[in-house]
């Protein structure tokens, strides 16, 4: 009789403990979806969720309703709302060349 592979479903907030992790995780997401909008949106809301959805809605000055909306898989965040979310994030912008 074969076991059963029981599983556990992987979250990649688990692993997010620093903002170096952070930022290299939004990096890696930048690099690998082709600067798709969603899919930084998202891993912003990977990491958001990692630090806590409530305090870093708080730190932004926006409603964690509308942070979770905004991060959402259907959300398009404003630019200043991703701006808003990075710096209470303790994360920045930069900007380099395309190699």
């Amino acid at each position: 009789m074969a076991k059963k592979l029981k599983t556990t479903r992987w979250d990649v907030t688990e692993h997010l403990h620093s903002e170096a992790d952070m930022a290299e995780y939004l990096q890696a997401m930048i690099d690998e979806s082709g600067n798709d909008p969603k899919m930084i949106a998202a891993a912003i809301g990977d990491i958001a969720r990692a630090r806590g959805m409530t305090a870093v809605a708080r730190r932004a000055r926006i409603t964690r309703e509308a942070l979770y909306r905004a991060l959402s898989p259907d959300g398009n965040p404003e630019f200043a709302t991703v701006v808003k979310v990075l710096e209470a994030l303790h994360l920045k912008l930069t900007v380099r060349p395309v190699a």
